[in-house]
């Protein structure tokens, strides 16, 4: 009975301490990149802007979500762990989410650039539900669409403001 109670605590204490931090800066940073990224490529035309704007995003992202978490509290009234490590795994998973999808543009053409762009944001949102699903039981098309429309929203937000 107790290593079944000691199973489950570690089981729950990874879920607040390490998948947690690190879905929430996937998310972060695979969403909230996506406005100015594209905002920029439709806006100018330029892969080479497109990617200083998405390096910026991700690593002020990163350093922001890492600050935020580290300094949300203490860990020890709510079990979350330790402070520092929190931080640091939102912050590196942030920068993972925003970097991503930043990274096509590194290809000169524009064109090629955005179909590869909006490739690994499709695939950014899906490890995002596959991880949703696997450890905190959302049903796997729930996850799915919830993603996706929100990443559409700012995505378009993103277009809209670049276009104008």
């Amino acid at each position: 009975m107790n290593e079944a109670v000691t199973e489950r605590g570690h089981k729950h204490s990874f879920l607040l301490q390490v998948v947690q931090p690190g879905l929430a800066g996937l998310m972060d940073g695979s969403v909230s990149t996506l406005a100015p990224i594209f905002a920029i490529a439709f806006a100018t035309g330029s892969s080479r802007t497109a990617f200083l704007v998405g390096a910026a995003s991700a690593v002020g992202a990163a350093i922001s979500m890492a600050f935020a978490e580290g300094l949300s509290d203490d860990g020890i009234l709510t079990g979350r762990g330790s402070p520092i490590g929190r931080g640091l795994i939102i912050g590196l998973m942030t920068f993972i989410g925003g970097i991503g999808h930043s990274l096509p543009f590194l290809i000169h053409n524009i064109h090629a650039a955005l179909l590869l762009a909006y490739l690994v944001v499709g695939l950014e949102l899906i490890v995002i539900a596959i991880i949703r699903n696997r450890y905190f039981g959302t049903k796997m098309i729930l996850s799915v669409v919830q993603v996706i429309v929100g990443g559409a929203l700012v995505f378009a937000a993103g277009v809209v403001i670049g276009s104008s």
